[in-house]
Order: C-alpha cells, then sequence, then structure tokens
C-alpha cells in the first residue's frame, strides 16, 4: 500500500548565533515529512544545505514528489542521498514501528539503546571568546567540547581554549578551511594542545594532502563523504567519518554506512546539522557504538519541539516514543 506525503517547512531560532567558516545565522530551517496510511502516521526531519546545492524550497518540493512511496528500499532508489530522502527515510521508520507496535531500534536491531555522551559545540569566534565559552562549558560540566575553526589564527584558538579547559576532552572541525601550507602547522598545534580529532581540515576534492602529511591527530572525513559510494576515496587520507543522516539520505544508508567504515578500519563519528530533537531521535539510535558523538543540535536552540530528547549536562538519553520511534 502506497503511503500519502506530507512536508512542511518550520523555523527554530537558535540561541545567539552560530558561526562555522563559511558564515553564521540565527534560526535553523528544517523540512518535516509525514507519512501516513490513513489511521498510522510517522515523521522525520531533515536541515537543507546550501554547501550541498539544497535549499528549502527544493527539499520540500523532493518530498512532495515522492507519490507512490512503498517501503524505505524502494524510497532508496526514488530519491538520491540528501536531506530530502533523509526525512522520507527517517519518517518511514517511524511509521514501521507505530505500525508493527514496537520501536526502531528493534527494527534495527539495536533494542537497549543507552545514554549517550554528546560533544558541546563552540561556534567560530575570537580565540579569547572561544576560550572564555569554552571555559564556562568546562564549568558546567560538558567534558566533550568542538571548536568550529575557520583557519588563520587557528592556532591561537586551540592553545588559548586549551589553556582556559585543561582537562576537557577536545575535537575540532575546520569546516574545509585550511588550506595545504597551514595543513602541517596547524596539525601539529592540535597535536601539541590534545585535540582527539580534526574534522574536514581540507576542501572536499582538493584534500589529497593529507595522504602526504602526518597524522599526529586522526583526520575526519566530513564534507568529503557522504554515502557508501565515496569511502574508497577516503583511503590513505582520513582516520575516520563523520555520520549524518542528512548526509547519506537517512537512517538506512547511514547504518549501511557505519557497517561498511568499520570495516574499512575507520572511526566513527555520528554528526548533526543545527535542528531540533526530532533530527536528533534517529542519530541517537545510530550513534550507540561510536567513537565520538556530536548530536547538541537542540543544545543550540532558543527552544526544542515538544517531547524532546532529555539532556543532562552532556548526556543525552534515548527518545521517547512521542517525538520518534
Amino acid at each position: 500500500m502506497a503511503l500519502s506525503v506530507e512536508a512542511s517547512v518550520e523555523t527554530w531560532p537558535i540561541a545567539g548565533t552560530f558561526a562555522i567558516s563559511r558564515g553564521a545565522k540565527r534560526e535553523a530551517a528544517v523540512v518535516v515529512a509525514s507519512v501516513s496510511d490513513g489511521h498510522i502516521s510517522g515523521r522525520g526531519e531533515c536541515v537543507p544545505y546550501a554547501r550541498y546545492g539544497e535549499s528549502v524550497d527544493r527539499v520540500r518540493a523532493q518530498v512532495e514528489s515522492v507519490r507512490e512511496l512503498t517501503s524505505r528500499s524502494a524510497l532508496q532508489q526514488q530519491l538520491p542521498g540528501g536531506a530530502a530522502r533523509n526525512a522520507l527515510d527517517c519518517a518511514l521508520w517511524d511509521y514501521e514501528a507505530k505500525r508493527d507496535g514496537t520501536t526502531a531500534a528493534a527494527l534495527a536491531g539495536r533494542p537497549q539503546l543507552r545514554t549517550l555522551t554528546t560533544a558541546f559545540t563552540l561556534s567560530l569566534d575570537t580565540a579569547e571568546a572561544m576560550a572564555a565559552k569554552a571555559a564556562a562549558a568546562s564549568a558546567r560540566g560538558l567534558p566533550l567540547l568542538k571548536l568550529k575553526l575557520g583557519g588563520a589564527g587557528d592556532d591561537r584558538r586551540m592553545r588559548q581554549v586549551r589553556a582556559a579547559c585543561p582537562q576537557a576532552r577536545l575535537i575540532a572541525d575546520a569546516n574545509e578551511a585550511w588550506t595545504p601550507e597551514l595543513l602541517t602547522e596547524l596539525m601539529g598545534v592540535a597535536a601539541e594542545t590534545g585535540f582527539e580529532l580534526i574534522e574536514q581540515p581540507l576542501r572536499a576534492g582538493a584534500d589529497a594532502a593529507l595522504a602526504e602529511c602526518p597524522h599526529p591527530v586522526p583526520v575526519c572525513a566530513d564534507e568529503s563523504l557522504h554515502t557508501r559510494q565515496g569511502l574508497s576515496e577516503l583511503a590513505g587520507r582520513y582516520d575516520a567519518v563523520n555520520i549524518k543522516l542528512d548526509k547519506a539520505g537517512g537512517l538506512t544508508e547511514a547504518l549501511a554506512l557505519e557497517q561498511a567504515a568499520r570495516a574499512a578500519g575507520l572511526k566513527i563519528m555520528v554528526g548533526c546539522m543545527v535542528a531540533t530533537s526530532l533530527s536528533m531521535a534517529p542519530a541517537v539510535l545510530l550513534a550507540q557504538d561510536a567513537d565520538w558523538v556530536d548530536l547538541d543540535g537542540p543544545l543550540l536552540l532558543a527552544r526544542d519541539r515538544a517531547n524532546g530528547l532529555r539532556y543532562e549536562g552532556a548526556l543525552v538519553s534515548p527518545p521517547q516514543a512521542a517525538l520518534w520511534g
């Protein structure tokens, strides 16, 4: 039986401003997909990302273009990986769990979900401002901090944050802002200051220098990897991958990508865009065995949706059925 499909656009205010190397924003725009058989419905949320050629209007239209939605396996052929397929795929997981009187976790073979420790992200700013924010976050008992970096001045950012938080675990995301000329120096500073991971230092498609540069800190692919088809291109360049549902095109592909990445000897981060708990919920399922968890999207918002995930400091609990799955 084909399911009906609906899509809506929502905006959620960010607490302050969220800045990365490509710009800053004050609200998160999401597309919510709903599927229904007339009695039971499911929903999923995605974040269209301009870096990948997506827009809210285009993604909403993609969701609404799927007229004969029958299964998750069929959906993989109907839409390419990306935000639109993610929203529909996650809506189907939610629908199937409710239809079968079970949970999405049980359907995925992971019935006992555990509480996870998530990173807390510090958006790009001056070294002094980021150090102050890091100290405040550490004082709140947040043990794993993720710095958004921007290229020039990142040596000062890493050093000042480490000085402000000598006990904190630190990871960083350059969002493609480093250059091959900066790579060796900044990797050295990352090692000197005890960072655990550097995410996407060079631009996707122009990251060959990673194969020639020592990795005193593991390097993680984000923009350079979306689905399983891109894994072979990472050999010799990356030590880990950041799996995001919006890139992979849903939980179905993300679970398969996680398995394939492990088989390739890569470590796993499960990440997110800035979005509500409806986006995070299926990622909590995915992240159960991840090496690093970065699912703090709702913590960066001024408010979250009803029945959202429960966060206690850096601990995020599995979703309730009223939210998803």
